[in-house]
């Protein structure tokens, strides 16, 4: 297996996971289930929290969170040793010559395979016996089918050219482009051995009675299909497109953990190298002095009950289904609490100045951690939420692999962040205004809507408020701003919200949490701590909402509301104000209204900040 290019953890979650396709520089790949992962050289990742609630979600036998196993550098590794990453396979399995357009399966015999072991990129199919060319590389064709379901497939292209007749034999075919601009309506593929010809332009047009739109239910990454059948509608879709993969993830960030006793917490520290520890003998051994002298002042015995204790009081599955963000907003809203070690450092500071009046406190996160697994994935829709997988009531999501998966991909990151807490009695306050209450429902109505366009039932499940709205609408606004100033990228800052109404469970919750990490760092920039100090996050505040008050696209944008045709579940926002990177927001951008947040053109009196 040769190796074909560099991916990073984190976009193995996000970007390439499992089921994905890959664009590489002469080929397109598929990345394989699970079952084909090798994970002798992958890291096993410990946070109990994440495990636990995806366990919930995945079943018991889930017992491990592993990175994606990580190829040695060139000057490490053993010319002998097996290659080591992700599997991939080439897909779509059907090549098409640029030279003389012939179109062909990879295992027909038309194109052949070139591999060049010391220059990965080079690898690639050639099509040696074309009549026009001198061994020009064959490129995968552009056209797909898939469905809701996740299943995936190689577009149908004898059928779709002899329109559902029977094909002839042989059935010679090209896909010619006649124009510049790469249009599917100048793009014909046509046989040669009947004379029959189809433009492309027809296979997106869902009235097409010559074209059979039955799911071949198959998953490529997992090598197997459906024996079921599916019952939706294969949609033609082109490679590369975004809705040809979107991931299920769920991430949590680690806390410190809550003990008494010290030999508990240094249990917790070191629990990678104990949890495997079967008897007290064993753990007298492996914690001695000379081996670990962090343990020097503790006994065997004690270590042990400590071990035995953790070990009884993880991995059950069979409990209520808790949100994790319940244990973080208790340890945000009172960090002086929370113990200080490597992955948690958290010291609280001073509202906004200028802005007591909507801010109760400022905790800073000098040093943080978040662990995020990929669950499962979907095609052609998004599920729309990329850091609330715990809230999701929809079961449609592709499994990553044949079987119920006993460890999960995930990435490590680490970085800093800003916590803001909302005053209570403002944000309730704000809640009574009838204008507010006349936008809650127009929101709730295109939050229906939009479930019910996607088939999720019941409609108004798991509208998240109003209230997240404005917490939204203020994250994204001052993540814009903060990214001018602490030197990161849009993309490197994220958001996590936490939303609850006073009369919610384990409510009423309203804090927003801006925070970056980097998956190549251990330690932070201190960029964006620097910020959280009074004096400059209310000048950052108060810039941001100066900016929100008039867009580069009003007054189109300012009129915008929420509608019920279900494409869209925002307010007054576009790509000019207040839309973010997807990876940043955990609603995939939507309930987002700047109109919450200050007055605007076409403002009704909802704005919070007076």
């Amino acid at each position: 297996m040769n190796e074909l290019g560099d991916l990073r953890p984190s976009q193995l979650i996000y970007t390439f996971g499992v089921g994905a396709l890959i664009d590489l520089p002469h080929l397109s790949g598929l990345v394989m289930g699970l079952d084909d992962w090798d994970t002798r050289y992958s890291t096993e990742i410990h946070e109990e929290r994440l495990l636990k609630a995806l366990q919930q979600k995945q079943g018991k036998q889930l017992k491990r969170l592993l990175l994606p196993p990580i190829a040695f550098d060139e000057n490490e590794r053993d010319p002998a040793a097996p290659a080591i990453g992700v599997p991939v396979v080439p897909f779509p399995r059907w090549l098409r010559c640029p030279v003389c357009d012939t179109l062909a399966t990879i295992e027909s015999g038309v194109f052949a395979l070139v591999q060049d072991r010391y220059r990965a990129d080079k690898t690639r199919y050639v099509h040696a016996s074309c009549t026009k060319g001198n061994n020009p590389a064959g490129l995968p064709v552009r056209f797909l089918s898939a469905c809701r379901e996740g299943h995936l497939g190689d577009f149908p292209w004898i059928d779709y050219v002899h329109k559902g007749k029977v094909p002839c034999r042989p059935s010679i075919l090209t896909l010619r482009e006649y124009g510049a601009a790469g249009d599917a309506s100048d793009i014909i593929v046509e046989c040669h051995g009947c004379g029959s010809r189809e433009r492309m332009a027809d296979a997106f047009d869902s009235e097409n009675k010559n074209f059979s739109r039955k799911c071949v239910a198959h998953h490529p990454h997992l090598r197997q299909a459906d024996s079921c059948g599916c019952k939706e509608e294969s949609r033609t879709i082109l490679l590369g497109a975004s809705n040809s993969w979107f991931p299920t993830v769920m991430s949590a960030i680690t806390l410190p953990p809550d003990v008494s006793n010290k030999v508990a917490e240094l249990v917790e520290q070191n629990w990678r190298d104990l949890k495997d520890i079967p008897s007290l003998e064993v753990a007298k051994f492996m914690t001695a002095p000379s081996r670990m002298p962090q343990f020097a002042d503790c006994t065997a015995e004690e270590i042990w009950a400590a071990i035995e204790e953790k070990r009884s009081g993880t991995g059950d599955a069979d409990e209520e289904e808790t949100d994790l963000k319940i244990e973080e907003w208790r340890a945000l809203t009172a960090p002086s609490l929370a113990k200080t070690n490597r992955d948690f450092t958290a010291k609280r500071v001073s509202a906004p100045q200028g802005y007591e009046a909507f801010f109760t406190d400022t905790v800073l996160l000098e040093r943080m951690r978040e662990v995020r697994a990929l669950m499962a994935f979907t095609r052609i829709e998004s599920k729309g939420d990329f850091a609330s997988a715990t809230q999701e009531d929809d079961e449609r999501g592709t499994a990553l692999g044949r079987n119920p998966p006993e460890w999960l991909p995930v990435s490590e990151v680490r970085g800093e962040g800003i916590f803001l807490r909302f005053d209570e009695g403002a944000l309730q306050q704000w809640e009574t205004k009838l204008e507010v209450q006349r936008l809650d429902q127009r929101f709730l109505g295109a939050h229906a809507s939009w479930r019910k366009l996607r088939k999720q039932n019941p409609p108004a499940a798991g509208y998240p408020g109003i209230r997240y709205v404005l917490m939204h609408s203020f994250a994204h606004a001052l993540m814009r701003q903060i990214s001018l100033e602490c030197g990161y990228t849009a993309a490197s800052v994220r958001e996590r919200i936490y939303c609850k109404g006073k009369n919610d469970e384990n409510g009423p919750m309203a804090g927003v949490l801006i925070y970056t990490a980097a998956s190549d760092s251990e330690g932070t920039l201190g960029g964006l701590v620097q910020l959280g100090n009074p004096q400059s996050l209310g000048r950052l505040i108060e810039q941001a909402l100066e900016e929100m008050r008039i867009c580069g696209s009003d007054p189109l944008c300012a009129e915008h509301s929420p509608t019920g045709d279900g494409r869209g579940v925002h307010g007054a926002c576009c790509h000019a104000c207040l839309f973010a990177p997807e990876t940043s927001c955990e609603k995939g951008n939507r309930f987002l209204d700047r109109t919450t947040l200050v007055g605007t053109f076409a403002s009704e009196g909802c704005e919070f900040f007076t």
